[in-house]
């Protein structure tokens, strides 16, 4: 018996991508109109919204993305939670493109990263590895009446790689040129490049976590602020500070930053454990929270410098800046600071909608596996093979 996903004859199928990053700051949902698919592949954006998940939402998600606390109670009821909140945000972008929730085809959604855990450790006296997001996509299903591909991680990893990054495949798909070496910079809780070639395919394409981007920058806004802020908006407060050549140093012995690639990370590394020490080391040297502030912005673009001209085999000729991190003024005048012969630019100075980028990669992705294309870049995730990621939930 044949299975039959998309509707039969259709060349153009509408679809919402979704997307909850590391920050935990809320719920992006992108609807999009996708033709073709492969490198015939085209995009056209309908609609996105992001909706803020509540404080005590957000509280819970990083209580149990801290990996210390919660258990399978936890986990089973915030599973269905974030499916309803998933689906309420399908719904809220149809709303506000003045589409039908029932006209949908397709949704593709990341879910939220609870833990991820990409080189094996030991675990019950074996090499461990493995990946956790969660959002149910039988809700989601449930509520829009259409099929939805999620969970897309753990078939790279299956496939021996990291299972992140995700996004460069869309990227390689939307992004690629024949005479530039285009590099793509993601700045959301993690920082995150791919390298696109001149004149590539896919087996050229290679991408990696290159850091921190907003989450220690998020931490530190809200230890500032007494909680009142969630993060540095417009980048203001490190503005106000200056950058400490010595806590600089100190941040820049990072170890990750000198991995070679592939290699992934996020909240395991870079949560509230590394940010304490930061704020420790910051108050022995008697910096303001807006000096530590400061320092930490340009940390990020440190790591980003330093990943594109340690770690990437190519000179890129453009960096094109997308997630909320392109949202920082102060933060990207550090990164051109920093990379004086690379052109910097956001997604929006190509008529791009950035703040999207993500959540439209993941109906990129679901288009993919409905056609039964491989989704991943192995280069990037160091697995094995292409494959193709994703796991099917019928309407």
């Amino acid at each position: 018996m044949e299975l039959s996903i998309l509707p039969a004859g259709k060349q153009t199928i509408l679809a919402i991508g979704l997307m909850s990053g590391t920050s935990a700051d809320g719920v992006d949902a992108a609807l999009v109109e996708i033709t073709g698919w492969s490198t015939a592949t085209r995009v056209r954006q309908r609609g996105f919204v992001s909706i803020p998940y509540e404080e005590p939402m957000r509280r819970e998600l990083l209580r149990l993305a801290a990996g210390g606390a919660g258990g399978s109670r936890d986990l089973c009821l915030v599973n269905f939670r974030l499916g309803a909140l998933f689906a309420d945000a399908c719904e809220a972008v149809c709303a506000a493109a003045g589409v039908d929730p029932g006209e949908v085809d397709l949704v593709g959604s990341h879910g939220h990263t609870f833990y991820h855990v990409p080189v094996a450790e030991d675990y019950l006296g074996a090499p461990g590895r493995g990946t956790l997001q969660l959002g149910e996509a039988a809700v989601i299903a449930q509520r829009l009446g259409c099929p939805v591909v999620g969970d897309f991680r753990v078939r790279d990893m299956a496939a021996g790689g990291l299972g992140a990054p995700l996004v460069p495949y869309t990227e390689y798909l939307l992004y690629r040129s024949e005479s530039e070496n285009i590099a793509l910079q993601n700045i959301g809780g993690i920082g995150n490049v791919t390298m696109l070639p001149a004149g590539c395919g896919l087996k050229d394409v290679y991408a990696f976590d290159t850091g921190p981007g907003n989450m220690v920058m998020d931490a530190l806004a809200a230890r500032a602020t007494g909680g009142a802020r969630r993060w540095d908006e417009g980048g203001r407060l490190a503005a106000r500070g200056r950058v400490d050549a010595g806590l600089l140093e100190w941040l820049a012995r990072d170890e990750y930053l000198r991995l070679p690639p592939p290699k992934t990370t996020g909240r395991e590394y870079y949560g509230q454990d590394y940010v304490a020490r930061l704020v420790e080391e910051g108050r022995a040297r008697g910096l303001s929270w807006e000096d530590m502030l400061a320092t930490a912005t340009d940390f990020t673009a440190l790591t980003i410098q330093y990943s594109l001209e340690h770690l990437c085999a190519h000179r890129a000729q453009r960096l094109i800046v997308g997630g909320g991190g392109a949202l920082n003024p102060t933060l990207m005048a550090f990164l051109r600071r920093r990379l004086p012969g690379c052109r910097v630019m956001t997604n929006e100075e190509l008529g791009l909608d950035g703040n999207a980028k993500e959540a439209v990669a993941f109906a990129v992705l679901a288009n993919e596996f409905c056609h039964g294309v491989p989704n991943n870049a192995p280069r990037a995730t160091g697995a094995a093979r292409p494959v193709v990621m994703g796991k099917l939930t019928l309407a």
